[in-house]
């Protein structure tokens, strides 16, 4: 006849048993509701959205003045020594007959001036009456913009629109 031992742990009892499934049962659950938590939150957030940026005549269609920059981006722009950083970064061209030549333009000679969180660009020689010009401000999608001031990478690869503005 064979002796049967027990041995303390080697066969849990029936009840452990319960009790291990129910803590593994409640710690999926929890997990569960972290995610959707996590979810929630995240799908929540606003989502990052270009900024509205306008362009229109000012002083009497002497100068052009550019609207919806962000301020500190402005001003710290402006504290920069360079002198062509606006030039660079917010050109303004003449509109071609043939708009296919746009990208062939040279830039408008001027001037850049911050006045209330704006930038107003004046030409070296007055809008002709009746001329478009367009402005040509390039998007920068989780770039650092430092990079294009300082040289290290180009703007013709850049994704840009082009604001028109005619002269009256």
């Amino acid at each position: 006849m064979a002796h049967l031992v027990a041995t303390q742990g080697a066969n849990p009892a029936p009840n452990d048993t319960g009790i291990q499934i129910k803590q593994i049962s409640r710690y999926l659950t929890m997990k569960k509701i972290t995610w959707l938590l996590l979810l929630f939150c995240f799908a929540c957030s606003r989502a990052a959205k270009a900024p509205d940026i306008r362009i229109r005549l000012t002083d009497n269609n002497r100068s052009v003045k550019f609207t919806g920059l962000d301020n500190a981006i402005v001003n710290e722009i402006n504290r920069d020594t360079v002198r062509d950083v606006w030039q660079t970064l917010l050109p303004v061209y003449k509109m071609p007959a043939d708009t296919d030549l746009k990208n062939y333009q040279r830039v408008q000679p001027g001037t850049y001036s911050v006045k209330d969180s704006a930038v107003v660009f004046t030409p070296d020689t007055p809008f002709v009456k009746g001329q478009a010009y367009f402005m040509r401000y390039y998007i920068f999608k989780g770039e650092n913009m430092w990079d294009y001031i300082q040289g290290r990478k180009r703007l013709g690869n850049v994704q840009h629109i082009d604001l028109v503005v005619k002269a009256d």
